[in-house]
């Protein structure tokens, strides 16, 4: 019996240690853990590209990358987006040799339109006399000194006077068959050796008579306007003076008839020319090319596409191994066609493409081959 009671007791004393025993403190819960870095996403390389392009043209010195960092852009490497490996950059390409389709006819850029209407503004003209048509010098002179009079007062315009025409006939009679052969007429030949845009012909009759100690004179004519580029006729204008009378001499009746015509229909033969002129040009303003040594007709084909980039039709007119044709329709001066020539002509591979002469809007190069 005591040893039971012994035993009870000792269980009780156990039980009573439990319970003065403080509780445990609760474990800390643990912390969440990070939650996992999401994948990136894929990179288009087309919007890549674009981005890069866009930020360099904003001054950015940064390229995207898969993996969120920025790297310096290197000047002969490029950066691949999908894996951030760099390849390098693609060569300078030559010519494009992609045909481009001319643009319709008279559909122009503001940047044209603007181009036009100053060069129509600034046509250059060289006036000369039918020879075939029996006038006398000296009336053909007065003619001449009055249209370029109306030119030079009323437009501004820089003339060619009727004695340095005279002059260039007999001077340039070498250079011009060495030149043309003969294949254009020696009229032509001067007005785009002076750069003029239209030539003018002057063709008239004068009808005279006398009395009572006074002479009368009428005069009746045309005026034909001529494409000097091509020697196309672009049109006419007829004049007839009223009778003018003079007490001097039948001469000089003649030659007041003959001035006062000529200064009455400049301002109408001005204004047509321009007209015509301009329904001319639909295409462009057209320039006769012609290159020497062209053995390789590949070549030329490359470097006819290249100059077409830049400008409205490159038309071929005839090809051998000895000589190309072309002609070039734009609405650019004569310096910027022969620069766009050299241009395209590097691209081509032509490197010594060089010019032999030009006059007026016809050049002449040598490929240098």
């Amino acid at each position: 019996m005591s040893k039971k009671l012994a035993m009870i007791l000792v269980a009780l004393a156990l039980l009573a240690s439990c319970v003065g025993a403080p509780a445990p403190a609760p474990a800390p819960a643990p912390e969440p853990a990070a939650p996992a870095p999401a994948a990136p996403a894929a990179v288009d390389p087309d919007k890549a590209r674009a981005m890069a392009l866009v930020q360099g043209s904003m001054g950015g010195t940064t390229t995207p990358t898969t993996s969120g960092t920025t790297t310096p852009p290197a000047a002969t490497t490029t950066t691949t987006p999908a894996t951030g490996t760099t390849a390098p950059a693609p060569a300078t390409t030559a010519a494009d040799t992609t045909d481009v389709p001319p643009p319709p006819p008279g559909v122009m850029t503001p940047e044209e339109e603007a181009f036009l209407k100053n060069y129509l503004a600034r046509l250059q003209y060289m006036v000369y006399y039918d020879e075939a048509a029996g006038i006398s010098a000296e009336a053909a002179k007065i003619a001449i000194n009055q249209a370029n009079r109306y030119l030079l007062e009323k437009l501004g315009l820089s003339v060619i006077d009727f004695e340095q025409i005279e002059r260039n006939k007999k001077d340039q009679q070498t250079a011009y068959q060495a030149e043309t052969g003969g294949a254009i007429g020696i009229m032509q030949y001067l007005a785009q050796r002076y750069n003029a845009d239209v030539y003018v012909e002057i063709s008239f009759t004068a009808t005279t008579s006398s009395s009572g100690g006074k002479y009368y004179a009428t005069a009746t004519g045309t005026m034909k306007l001529f494409d000097t580029s091509t020697a196309t006729l672009l049109g006419s204008v007829a004049f007839q003076s009223p009778q003018v009378m003079n007490t001097t001499s039948v001469e000089s009746a003649v030659a007041n008839a003959v001035a006062a015509s000529v200064w009455n229909v400049m301002p109408k033969m001005t204004e047509q020319a321009q007209m015509l002129v301009r329904n001319s040009l639909q295409r462009g303003i057209r320039f006769e090319v012609i290159f020497q040594k062209t053995p390789d007709s590949r070549q030329m084909s490359t470097f006819r596409r290249a100059l077409a980039k830049v400008v409205r039709e490159v038309e071929q007119v005839s090809y051998s191994p000895e000589e190309t044709h072309w002609n070039v329709f734009t609405f650019k001066s004569r310096d910027q066609v022969e620069d766009a020539i050299y241009d395209a002509a590097d691209k081509a591979g032509l490197m010594d493409l060089y010019l032999v002469y030009s006059r007026g809007k016809s050049f002449t190069f040598n490929t240098g081959l």
